[in-house]
C-alpha cells in the first residue's frame, strides 16, 4: 500500500496549513495511509475540525508532545503525541514524504 507522510509547522490559517489539508484528503482519497505529524507551531492544528475529520476518515495524526507542552496544547486524544523519533519513523516508513510550510 503506498504511504503518504506529512509534516506541518504551520498553524491553522496558514497557506502550509491549507496545503498539508490538501495533500491529506488528496493521499486518503486514492487511497493510501497518510501519516501527518504537527511540529512547532503546527501542533496548533490539532483542535482543527478539519484535521480532525480527515482523522476520522482515516488520517493517522501525530504530534510533537514537547511543542504541544510549550504551546498550552493538550495532550489528549485527538492526536498520537509523541517525539520526533516518531518522525523519524514516518520519513523512513513512507514512500513519499512532504513538508508542508
Amino acid at each position: 500500500m503506498n504511504k503518504l507522510g506529512l509534516l506541518l509547522s504551520t498553524p491553522p490559517g496558514q497557506p502550509g496549513f491549507v496545503r498539508c489539508l490538501q495533500a491529506a484528503r488528496a493521499g486518503l482519497a486514492e487511497g493510501a495511509q497518510v501519516y501527518l505529524y504537527c511540529l512547532d507551531d503546527g501542533v496548533l492544528a490539532v483542535s482543527d475540525p478539519q484535521l480532525q475529520t480527515l482523522r476520522t476518515a482515516g488520517l493517522k495524526l501525530f504530534a510533537c508532545a514537547y511543542g504541544a507542552q510549550r504551546r498550552g496544547v493538550p495532550c489528549d486524544d485527538r492526536a498520537v503525541f509523541s517525539g520526533l523519533a516518531t518522525l523519524s519513523d514516518i520519513l523512513v516508513g513512507t514512500r513519499q514524504f512532504i513538508d508542508c510550510q
